[in-house]
């Protein structure tokens, strides 16, 4: 394991010339609200090792490296070890390539594991016993690190596969279109306006609640973005909705802050939140949306793909109701069913 910043030099330097990178993460986030990044993991052709960055001052060297224009991030599931990076970094990578998208472009199953992927492809069986490690433990177990080295070792033989199917099946276009979406900035910088959409509970309470229900979420997201602690810590999902019924007080400290953030940010005071999406669906509403799931699946098994990838059954739901920027709504999905969508209408 890579601990200082002459093992983490000589790393760079033997890898200098490699440009597909098979990269995972590790990291904690249980009370803060951003991820606390521990080992990053990097496998090349030529060599693999664990970087410890909690015990590197200096992470700036390994960072070039990865957010150089012509290196290919290979990663399973790849969303929250971006963010986990792009937290310390301030970096998107330039490429990416998502093994388990792959996979699902390929009828493997929706979400599959790199465990069940590798075993899969490579026929090699890995443990999981480290799943719940605290991986700020220091000194790590050398079991630990054998099994996070594990994560990245088969992530290159996987990608080749994965790849030279894709190519075989022509859907290579499609799974860089996927990666794009993966590297749009708004994933890793959610705007506070947006807060009230992770609320439990919302759509159960008065509309006339909404509003300062609304105001209070992207409060609780501004207060615990700049704190660095989990939401719910600044305020409970069900302690927010009893505020803004009215049936509950914040303490004197943070009403004060409350207010003052209103202040600050006049925007907010007129949030909308719009819950008409959550309405269940009426009788010609499901009809519709029978045709379409019949139209979609038609359509998925014919490109050897789970109707899930193309659409989901909330998306089908959205698009009735006029929604057009649901997935299938775009790019390859709509390159497909374009023609189909016209004569459904």
């Amino acid at each position: 394991m890579i601990q200082t910043q002459a093992q983490l030099r000589d790393f760079l330097n033997a890898i200098q010339g490699e440009t597909e990178l098979a990269i995972d993460t590790e990291f904690k986030r249980v009370s803060t609200y951003y991820p606390v990044l521990c080992l990053v993991q990097i496998a090349t052709e030529s060599a693999t090792d664990c970087i410890d960055v909690l015990a590197l001052d200096d992470l700036k060297p390994l960072f070039d490296k990865l957010y150089q224009d012509d290196c290919v991030w290979i990663v399973h599931s790849a969303r929250q070890d971006i963010e986990a990076m792009y937290c310390l970094s301030d970096r998107l990578p330039k490429q990416l390539f998502d093994t388990q998208i792959a996979a699902s472009l390929l009828n493997h199953p929706m979400q599959v594991s790199y465990q069940a992927l590798t075993e899969a492809l490579q026929n090699v069986y890995l443990e999981k016993a480290y799943t719940r490690l605290d991986w700020t433990t220091r000194p790590l177990p050398e079991a630990a690190i054998e099994y996070a080295l594990d994560d990245v070792r088969y992530l290159i033989k996987n990608y080749h596969q994965l790849k030279a199917q894709l190519q075989t099946e022509n859907k290579l276009d499609w799974i860089i279109e996927e990666a794009q979406s993966l590297l749009n900035i708004d994933l890793y910088l959610p705007p506070i306006n947006q807060a009230w959409q992770r609320v439990k509970g919302l759509s159960r309470i008065n509309k006339n609640a909404h509003n300062l229900a609304a105001q209070l979420a992207a409060w609780r997201e501004h207060r615990a973005q700049a704190n660095n602690k989990p939401r719910k810590w600044v305020l409970a999902d069900d302690a927010l909705i009893a505020h803004a019924l009215g049936k509950e007080d914040l303490s004197n400290k943070a009403q004060k802050s409350f207010d003052d953030f209103l202040t600050e940010h006049v925007s907010i005071q007129n949030i909308k939140i719009n819950l008409g999406k959550n309405n269940p669906p009426t009788k010609t509403e499901k009809a519709q949306k029978v045709v379409l799931q019949k139209l979609i699946q038609e359509k998925a098994n014919q490109y050897n793909l789970a109707v899930e990838v193309m659409a989901s059954s909330k998306s089908l739901l959205k698009y009735i109701r006029g929604d057009q920027s649901v997935m299938f709504c775009q790019g390859w999905r709509y390159h497909l069913l374009q023609g189909d969508l016209e004569n459904a209408k």
